[in-house]
């Protein structure tokens, strides 16, 4: 949870400076793609805000009517990321792009003055994209830290399998958005670029288009990867696998008659299990065996905070 947090306030950090250094640039050259950018780091810095929202109320103690906590907050903050905001921000810059693209000119000519010096208005969107990218660049790196890290504890192969399986969907979104933050500004210079040097303003506004795409199709992703973990999916085959020996193995065991686990919060699972035990097992000696295979069930994965096993002699 620590983790994750940090990695959200990098990147509220970073956003909210990004945001208002393109609004800037967009009033000074009327470049469409940096509008399109604009509303892409507005909604960046409004995505780090839900998402800290998500991580201080899923943090709330269990009550009566959440037994086992509030962690599928951060759950439904992310959803309400993904089409709220990306969603927003997305179809506002695909309009942008496409009205641009349709209509022509932005009048981003012209010079800017700034402290009695006089620069070409493209040189500010230049300057402000490259800094957006070393932002970007940090809260990236800070993400991908993060998220290299649970790869390596759950020996998951890679990014691909990860983005499968985590139910940290706070570092997942904040690195997703990461990336695209890259693509989107990396975008936007070469949209600013090539208009300036081909006389074509088209490039920008084509630029301004594929930004808002981009946020679209990021939306859609991280609205579906929410979905499975809101409606309450379980862990992976292959740690059931892992934590089925663990009651298997245990003593006095002959055969587990239901075993089912579901997250119910970020790095936060479920397992309920019924166990036959030896019909031989004292009743006074299956307090002590079922303590045991919950503490070896929490060993065996981290992520296992409940257990209730159901005992049938």
């Amino acid at each position: 949870m620590a983790g994750s947090r940090g990695v959200v306030l990098a990147a509220l950090v970073a956003n909210g400076a990004i945001a208002v250094l393109k609004f800037i640039g967009f009033l000074l050259t009327g470049s469409p793609s940096m509008l399109s950018e604009t509303y892409h780091s507005i909604s960046d810095t409004g995505n780090q805000v839900f998402l800290l929202i998500g991580i201080r109320y899923s943090k709330k103690e269990t009550s009566r009517e959440h037994p086992f906590g509030y962690g599928k907050a951060q759950f439904f903050y992310s959803f309400l990321v993904a089409v709220l905001l990306f969603g927003i921000a997305g179809w506002e810059s695909v309009k942008h792009g496409y009205d641009a693209i349709v209509h022509g000119g932005h009048g981003a000519a012209g010079t800017v003055s700034i402290a009695g010096a006089t620069f070409p208005s493209w040189y500010v969107n230049v300057v402000v994209l490259l800094g957006a990218i070393g932002f970007e660049s940090y809260a990236f790196v800070k993400a991908n830290t993060e998220i290299q890290r649970q790869i390596d504890q759950y020996n998951w192969t890679g990014m691909r399998e990860a983005f499968q399986k985590t139910s940290d969907v706070t570092t997942l979104t904040a690195l997703t958005e990461d990336t695209i933050a890259l693509l989107g500004a990396g975008l936007a210079l070469v949209g600013i670029l090539l208009s300036k040097a081909t006389g074509n303003e088209v490039y920008d506004a084509v630029a301004a288009l594929l930004i808002g795409l981009l946020l679209m199709g990021f939306a859609l992703a991280l609205a579906w990867e929410n979905k499975r973990l809101i409606l309450g999916e379980s862990l992976s085959a292959d740690v059931e696998t892992d934590l089925r020996a663990v009651i298997e193995n245990a003593p006095h065991v002959t055969h587990i008659d239901a075993f089912r686990t579901v997250f119910v919060g970020p790095q936060s699972a479920l397992v309920t299990v019924d166990v036959s035990f030896d019909p031989d097992t004292e009743a006074a000696e299956l307090d002590g065996l079922i303590a045991e295979i919950e503490t070896q069930l929490r060993e065996a994965d981290d992520r296992v905070k409940h257990v209730y096993v159901e005992p049938e002699v």
